[in-house]
């Protein structure tokens, strides 16, 4: 039998699957109807329906930083675009490889300026390595593959492929085309060479981390820095990183400003590897930007784009440091956290009874420190942080890391307020059955707020001030919530109730929500 006539629709898809793109986020609209349906024809593609854009952007997020591979989103024109920018912003910052897929009006139609029309590639520009419109059916797999591409840089990051409706209907003869995949290429030795003698020449010197350096291999060559005397700090917020027994524990940059530049203080060289310039997250009254000491010398050995693995390799031998470095112990708390339920005594629990293998998906805000510090010495586990300070991140997050890693338990960790932003990532976890603990932090306020309120030198909230600072009123029933949309839920009150319930969780299998009441 002749075969079935190929739309572009058909070459969208299947060039994507041909270059290891197989999931995909969606919230389609009318216009996207032909790429809902030519799934159908590529069963190696998996579908995600998200009842918000955030939420399937930032699963593609989760997606692409667990697997190394993009995978894509299908959004509903300029306003689906924007509803999802949030997460793609975070995305941006965590060089996260995404392919979004934006349907668009038919060619044709767009000059008759219909209630969805809108400047796409204006709107998608800020948070897009490449942009481009497929405006021809043949244009669709070339365009497709140099997406795919694009995506991963290096460093990486979402690009847009505006497919118009007409492109998606009309028929095409282009078959798959396979992307030219970059390589990170290393750093060139001459950057090396400058800073190891940089590094001998100092007094006090610091090498700074981001990005890929964080990753296990790279941890591994930090480490043996730290073995060398090079005090080894990392970003703040990280992509993705490696955590627990076993792993190198480097200093993390404090994030208030203030408090970074007193630890930082004697430094007089700061070497970047994966990373640039630390500056503080926000602005505050006479308060530097930048968190560096006065009279300490910067300079870069590893730019982002480069391979940051191989750098630090090439940088511990210049400096003749040993093989192997410190790693953190297995040191577990020695017995169930007990009496007020607070950040800590969760993270105890936490610590006790994560799994070997656990992807912590971090989005708790004021509570994360509570777990960092047990979480620290726990079974080795990876960590996804909020890159871009984009809060409503941790829900969807962790979406996308249980459908790229469907045999490793993954925990979102959330505070009330962020949460909200992303509620209905619950829904999509009930009806993927993805193996996913969430736990909402339940204070009642926005902390975080409270304590920049009066860091910006804005003073105390009044009546007022405290009506876009406090959550509690009317309190929000997370368990109603979370079993509305289908998963399962209990609320806990004291460490006790909430050791039980994360043991439960952590030897169970699927969806599972937590409010811890603090």
């Amino acid at each position: 039998m002749p075969e079935s006539p190929r739309n572009g629709a058909d070459a969208l898809i299947s060039t994507l699957v041909a270059n290891a793109v197989t999931a995909c986020f969606a919230n389609p609209g009318t216009s996207e109807m032909q790429f809902v349906a030519a799934l159908d024809r590529e069963p190696a593609m998996r579908p995600v329906l998200c009842q918000f854009e955030g939420v399937a952007t930032g699963a593609a997020d989760g997606y692409g930083r667990m697997s190394d591979t993009p995978a894509c989103t299908l959004l509903h024109l300029g306003p689906g675009y924007g509803n999802g920018l949030a997460n793609l912003h975070n995305a941006r910052r965590a060089f996260t490889p995404i392919v979004n897929v934006i349907g668009d009006h038919a060619t044709y139609h767009r000059q008759y300026d219909a209630p969805l029309n809108s400047d796409i590639p204006a709107i998608v520009a800020p948070n897009s390595l490449w942009v481009k419109s497929a405006d021809s059916p043949d244009s669709v797999a070339g365009l497709t593959a140099e997406a795919v591409a694009a995506s991963y840089g290096p460093p990486g990051g979402p690009v847009s492929l505006i497919l118009p409706a007409d492109s998606a209907w009309l028929e095409t003869k282009d078959q798959p085309v396979i992307a030219q995949k970059p390589v990170r290429p290393a750093p060139s030795g001459a950057a090396i060479e400058a800073a190891a003698r940089a590094i001998k020449a100092a007094k006090n010197p610091v090498v700074l981390i981001g990005a890929q350096a964080c990753l296990s291999g790279g941890l591994a060559q930090a480490a043996r820095l730290q073995a060398a005397g090079v005090t080894v700090y990392s970003d703040t917020f990280i992509s993705r990183t490696s955590r627990g027994a076993g792993v190198f524990a480097p200093k993390r940059m404090q994030y208030f400003g203030e408090m970074a530049l007193a630890e930082l203080e004697s430094v007089d060289l700061m070497v970047f590897v994966g990373t640039t310039l630390p500056v503080a997250f926000f602005a505050y009254p006479n308060r530097p930007s930048v968190l560096v000491p006065e009279g300490c010398q910067t300079m870069s050995a590893v730019a982002r784009s480069e391979d940051a693995v191989a750098g630090l390799a090439a940088l511990a031998d210049a400096l003749g440091a040993p093989k192997d470095g410190p790693v953190q112990p297995l040191k577990l708390p020695d017995a169930m956290p007990t009496g007020k339920l607070n950040a800590y005594t969760a993270g105890a629990s936490i610590a006790r009874h994560m799994p070997e293998g656990a992807v912590i998906c971090d989005d708790a805000v004021t509570s994360g420190a509570g777990v960092a510090a047990a979480a620290a010495t726990a079974r080795p586990h990876e960590v996804l942080a909020l890159t871009g300070g984009a809060i409503g991140a941790g829900l969807p997050l962790a979406i996308g890391a249980a459908v790229a890693c469907p045999d490793r338990k993954v925990l979102s960790l959330n505070g009330d307020g962020a949460a909200m932003y992303t509620i209905q990532s619950l829904w999509t976890m009930a009806r993927e059955n993805l193996d996913v603990t969430t736990v909402v932090f339940a204070n009642y306020t926005y902390r975080i707020l409270n304590v920049e309120m009066q860091r910006t030198g804005a003073g105390d909230a009044g009546p007022s001030a405290r009506k876009l600072l406090e959550l509690g009123d009317p309190k929000i029933d997370f368990v109603a919530l979370a079993t509305g949309m289908g998963v399962p839920a209990v609320r806990c009150e004291t460490a006790e109730a909430f050791d039980a319930a994360i043991a439960a969780a952590m030897t169970g299998r699927g969806p599972m929500f937590i409010e811890a009441v603090i």
